[in-house]
């Protein structure tokens, strides 16, 4: 897995982490985490936030078998341009982006159970509960979310696809960190101009998967089969 993924997959969940705040803040600050003993803190909202990345790391993972499938079969430049442009088209989709799939009916089934355990478990304050309410809260319908697990699977692996997600989370954590800390310290405006970048983001990690599927021997953008050969018989050799 390069270099220049894992940074885009970091920058993504960067960016929209400035949407969590809004979607995803209220839940962090039902919390009561109190941050006079500053390592407890920590060490509790970090609980919370690792069950999110959890989460992800997972979707990341079973996502990836269908990446993998389409490797093994042959089809992995297919697989990338495919999803390149599927990436493309949630940006130019924006009520999809935002809400996803939330329409149909076994994914509104599912949130029912999740806003059902979140609330059951946001009363509890041991440290199992805050892991919980991390991974559930990961289940929630997010655009952001949804085009990064999209990009997971042209991946190729089941490991790349779970890593791919888990950097993802990590790109989450700082803001999500300091929301719990801080309160929502970012008005609705501000977050607003910061999440237009977005999907300038996701339309860059698309147009880049499409040239990777396209093998135009572009160094590290859009290198060849031949070359990753060759880099691999490299490595292998060293």
């Amino acid at each position: 897995m390069d270099f220049t993924i894992i940074l885009i997959a970091l920058t993504i969940g960067l960016t929209s982490s400035l949407h969590c705040v809004g979607m995803c803040g209220p839940i962090a600050l039902s919390l009561g985490l109190d941050a006079k003993n500053k390592l407890r803190f920590s060490m509790r909202n970090l609980t919370y936030q690792f069950g999110r990345i959890t989460t992800y790391t997972i979707l990341g993972a079973l996502l990836g078998i269908i990446g993998q499938s389409f490797s093994f079969a042959g089809f992995q430049n297919i697989l990338s341009i495919v999803i390149g442009v599927c990436m493309i088209i949630l940006v130019c989709l924006p009520k999809f982006y935002e809400s996803g799939a939330t329409s149909l009916r076994p994914i509104n089934h599912l949130m029912s159970k999740v806003k059902r355990g979140l609330g059951k478990y946001l009363i509890r304050k041991d440290t199992s509960s805050l892991y919980i309410v991390g991974v559930l809260n990961g289940l929630l319908p997010c655009g952001a979310v949804y085009a990064s697990l999209t990009a997971a699977i042209a991946m190729g692996s089941i490991t790349k696809s779970a890593l791919f997600m888990f950097f993802f989370g990590l790109g989450t954590l700082p803001l999500m960190f300091a929301t719990v800390l801080f309160g929502n310290f970012l008005n609705v405006s501000q977050r607003q101009k910061i999440l237009k970048v977005l999907p300038i983001i996701t339309i860059i990690l698309g147009l880049l998967f499409i040239l990777r599927g396209l093998e135009l021997n572009i160094p590290y953008i859009s290198p060849s089969s031949t070359a990753l050969e060759l880099n691999s018989s490299d490595e292998h050799c060293q």
